[in-house]
């Protein structure tokens, strides 16, 4: 399998998985004609990375707005495969709901629609886990699959966001290109995603730091989840790419979603974060802060306290029973049926994974610790 000559459109390209698709995709040994990456802006550390490939790949950077129907339309003339990774992602509830629509919803619709126009053949959307679940029951899954059975009712607007925005790209398969031929889509519902300059992981960082090198203890110990390294996921995304030039097996892939985990051992989310720095010296909260139904009530508090104030002043809670639910139900999938289908296997292994994060974060302690110090100040 090749992506030799194809040109491909690489949303959300500044991000922390965008930069590593297009790090992988300018890493192939059989290079693709051109990689147009988009976003709406890029930081010079993600424009640097980029420039250290001097292959013979051409790049193109876009900055621009996803909404933007004429930009949209630039953007995909000439190109032949789109990996859609760009969205919002909010669990807090920090975003208004609009904007949060209009980019993962309206903005991943007018991207379908400017392949439509531009006859774009192939595209693989970026999916998350919480399209499936937890559900507000809390109901567990232990090695889940594609045809695992479950309830999935979230009130989470980036779940209920990210579940519309995949149904379009589904539905989307089989529409007929202007040229005559035929759009393939394809959704990777992907595991919480760790890695060298995870945001969530450095937010962790920060308040392990403030509370004197122990981590908090936001899930319990036995809600084991299956957590995916960035380089696998982004690994997937180039596989399933691949795949879908080749047409004995884009036959298979074509209109479904598949999920996408590692060999990563299950763990809870708190405990991955002790996983990769305890040899740092770093240490972790023994038990939640409180029960767990507890919390789940004092979290309903919070959001009842919110609602009241909302006329008069926007009050974010730091927890939500969304959250409480996400981080401490039992939820693990395989990766099974992306292996079958179009040839997944984690190219990083977690040994390696835990290394290249443990060293990024050992990296980012001393300015963390400057940054929160100059803050408090």
């Amino acid at each position: 399998m090749s992506l030799a000559g194809v040109s491909c459109l690489v949303t959300g390209a500044g991000g922390f998985l965008g930069q590593r698709i297009v790090c992988l995709l300018l890493e192939e040994e059989e290079a693709l004609a051109e990689i147009r990456l988009l976003d709406k802006a890029f930081s010079n550390e993600a424009l640097g990375r980029f420039g250290t490939f001097q292959g013979k790949t051409a790049v193109k950077i876009l900055e621009g707005d996803i909404r933007d129907v004429t930009f949209l339309h630039r953007a995909c003339q000439g190109v032949s495969v789109v990996i859609h990774t760009a969205s919002i992602i909010d669990t807090l509830g920090l975003i208004e709901k609009q904007l949060l629509w209009e980019v993962n919803v309206t903005g991943t619709q007018l991207l379908l629609e400017a392949c439509v126009r531009c006859n774009v053949q192939h595209f693989i959307y970026t999916s998350t886990i919480e399209v499936t679940g937890p559900n507000c029951k809390g109901d567990p899954i232990f090695n889940g699959d594609e045809d695992t059975a479950y309830e999935s009712i979230s009130k989470s607007p980036y779940a209920q966001s990210k579940r519309l925005a995949e149904d379009s790209v589904l539905k989307a398969d089989g529409q007929v290109l202007n040229d005559g031929s035929t759009l393939m889509t394809c959704a990777l519902r992907s595991m919480y995603i760790f890695g060298e300059g995870c945001p969530f992981l450095q937010g962790h960082l920060d308040k392990c730091l403030l509370n004197k090198n122990i981590y908090l203890r936001f899930s319990r110990k036995e809600a084991f989840v299956n957590p995916v390294y960035v380089g696998n996921i982004a690994w997937a995304h180039v596989q399933a790419a691949k795949a879908l030039q080749v047409p004995q097996k884009a036959k298979h892939i074509r209109g479904q979603f598949y999920y996408i985990s590692d060999d990563t051992p299950h763990m809870s989310y708190a405990d991955l974060n002790y996983e990769l720095t305890r040899d740092l010296g770093f240490g972790i909260e023994p038990r939640l802060p409180m029960p767990l139904t507890m919390l789940y009530y004092f979290s309903l508090l919070l959001e009842i306290v919110s609602f009241l104030l909302r006329p008069f002043v926007r009050y974010i809670p730091s927890t939500n029973r969304h959250l409480v639910t996400l981080l401490n139900t039992p939820f693990t999938f395989s990766y099974r049926k992306a292996q079958k289908d179009f040839g997944y296997v984690p190219r990083y292994t977690w040994e390696e994974a835990k290394q290249c994060t443990a060293q990024w974060i050992a990296s980012m302690v001393p300015q963390r610790r400057e940054y929160l110090k100059s803050k408090a100040a």
